[in-house]
């Protein structure tokens, strides 16, 4: 069986995070100013809140110096090419599409990284309850294409695992 190439969808994939992600913050930046306002509420359970992300997802690694930026740039360019062999041998297309995501949403940040020192991350879901309140950590558009991806990829393994049992059972 003759296996299709399903780069050009991943790098679609990727083109199309990193364009939306850089898009967007660059709206959140300079047009919508953010970092004069600090924050805006959009609904009970959403801001626009600005943060300077200097450390990676969630704010890890946060206190690596003044290299660190470079340090966390040259890593997330390292899991990209490894990405891009990955790419390469994709085999289904959802596949093809999580691994542009998380490289799209790794570029988008690294992008920030080396502009600003540190990353735009300006979404911030929240809920007060009864039983205490909830906030997530603020992100942004890149951060969620590389956890939509990441999801994607372990959604993917497990339907593989189930062909596969699927497909040792005798009919």
């Amino acid at each position: 069986m003759i296996r299709r190439n399903l780069m050009p969808l991943g790098l679609f994939a990727a083109l199309l995070v990193l364009a939306a992600d850089q898009l967007s913050k660059w709206w959140v930046v300079n047009r919508l100013h953010l970092p004069e306002l600090r924050q805006i509420v959009l609904l009970p359970v959403l801001n626009l809140t600005m943060v300077q992300n200097s450390g990676v997802t969630f704010g890890l690694l946060n206190g690596l110096g003044a290299w660190g930026h470079y340090i966390l740039a040259v890593i997330a360019l390292a899991v990209v090419i490894a990405l891009g062999f990955w790419l390469r041998r994709a085999e289904t297309g959802l596949v093809a599409v999580a691994i542009g995501a998380i490289a799209g949403g790794a570029i988008g940040n690294v992008i920030d990284r080396l502009r600003f020192g540190w990353v735009v991350d300006f979404i911030h879901a929240h809920i007060d309850t009864r039983w205490g309140d909830f906030s997530w950590y603020v992100f942004n558009l890149a951060d969620a294409a590389i956890v939509c991806g990441v999801a994607a990829l372990i959604l993917d393994t497990q339907l593989s695992r189930r062909r596969q049992r699927q497909d040792r059972v005798p009919t």
